[in-house]
């Protein structure tokens, strides 16, 4: 479920574009009556996280026995709907799940209530930051995940091809393409996927120095000459045939690809570590490094946070049940699911679930991670990215050109935030 909660993630906001404001409300809100009995409904997306959740839940009110938490899911494919429904008629769950690119459209129009003092010291920067909005925080951090490097150690054995590590560069990468491209038997090196920015170009936008959209959220910068060479990246490998075509990669997933042979390496999350362990053609064969380096190092780091209905009757209770999913106890929980825990120096009980792989690498690119590239209406220039980019990953169109063509839509659709 993991896997596909990231790939969609450009599109979520889509299902959420007209909200209703709702009153205000804080986090840190004292007014109701914290004696009373009250039920927290708790809404989560994922069904493997379920048994975890619901285990925080019952600690969560063993230590506070007037506060029961109802845990409710609800499958990724109708969660946004559903919460939309839910926020404009004014009954959004207490406590809910939220994620980057939709975070500031609930942030903004009056969905979330900002949160009480917390330390954010305790959780990475860059995930803190991607859950503040006008210098007010809205969400406490619960997980996050950065991309690594997967590779295939027998088809790079059988090529004779030294398996990545963090000297590893785009030129590395180039290099090993070409011994690991075998189209014969139909094996490619990689798959340059496009549906998937977080895992692929978003971090080679980033390693040759460019930028998805300003720190301020109002400018593209897909124009940026940086930015093109980061795109240019994975069309380069596509035109060098080191990469199927799109239309490859259309009517089978690259993921897919990858479990089954017929590519070498995999630019993916730390999320797939759960995914290729239980994968029975992947689980002996795979491991993982850092992203190669481009002209910096990068890596895109995106992670969900706990949020506040604005309009819920128990802020008091609902703040207290964050905090305690923002613990360190509830970290360590989160840690034996397998998920990465965002409070600080939690992580390892993740990294050595699986000791077979270099686990290790995902946390290690934390010191040069970048915060998913999130506006207001994140979900209406994400649908412009596939449409202006298709025909350069086609080979039908100069990315250059394509990418200042994005640029300009790009730009049209953050000025009507």
């Amino acid at each position: 479920m993991a896997r596909f909660r990231r790939a969609a993630l450009a599109l979520a906001g889509a299902a959420a574009l007209i909200l209703a404001t709702a009153a205000c409300g804080g986090g840190n809100d004292s007014g109701s009556d914290t004696n009373a009995k009250v039920t927290l409904s708790y809404a989560i997306w994922d069904k493997n996280q379920v048994p975890s959740m619901q285990q925080l839940a019952s600690a969560f009110t063993r230590e506070n026995p007037n506060i029961t938490v109802d845990v409710q899911l609800t499958p990724w494919e109708t969660y946004w709907t559903k919460l939309k429904a839910a926020a404009t008629g004014g009954a959004a769950p207490d406590v809910f799940w939220m994620n980057g690119p939709n975070f500031q459209l609930y942030a903004a129009n009056g969905v979330l209530a900002p949160l009480g003092d917390f330390d954010p010291n305790n959780y990475p920067k860059s995930l803190v930051d991607l859950y503040t909005l006008d210098g007010k925080h809205y969400g406490l951090p619960k997980d996050f995940d950065t991309v690594g490097l997967w590779y295939n150690k027998a088809l790079f054995d059988a090529a004779g091809v030294k398996y990545p590590d963090d000297t590893w560069t785009w030129e590395t990468v180039k290099a090993a393409a070409g011994k690991l491209t075998d189209k014969a038997k139909g094996r490619y090196a990689i798959a340059a996927n496009l549906s998937s920015a977080q895992e692929y170009h978003y971090n080679t936008v980033y390693q040759a120095g460019g930028y998805v959209i300003s720190p301020d959220g109002k400018t593209s910068g897909y124009a940026d000459p940086a930015t093109v060479q980061g795109l240019k990246f994975w069309t380069d490998l596509i035109a060098a045939g080191q990469s199927p075509d799109l239309k490859t990669m259309t009517d089978t997933a690259p993921i897919n690809l990858f479990e089954s042979g017929k590519t070498a390496m995999y630019y993916g999350g730390s999320w797939d570590a759960a995914e290729f362990t239980a994968n029975s053609y992947t689980k002996s064969k795979v491991d993982v490094a850092v992203l190669p380096k481009g002209v910096k190092r990068a890596t895109i780091i995106h992670g969900l946070a706990n949020t506040i209905s604005a309009k819920s009757p128990h802020q008091a209770q609902a703040w207290k049940f964050v905090q305690f999913l923002g613990s360190q106890q509830a970290a360590q929980v989160e840690a034996k699911a397998g998920v990465i825990p965002a409070f600080t120096g939690t992580q390892q009980a993740w990294v050595q679930a699986h000791p077979e792989l270099h686990l290790q690498a995902f946390l290690d690119e934390l010191a040069y991670a970048v915060p998913y590239p999130v506006s207001r209406n994140t979900a209406a220039w994400n649908e412009l990215e596939t449409t202006y980019l298709t025909p350069a990953w086609n080979q039908q169109e100069d990315v250059s050109s394509a990418a200042g063509k994005l640029a300009s839509a790009m730009n049209d659709a953050l000025a009507k935030e």
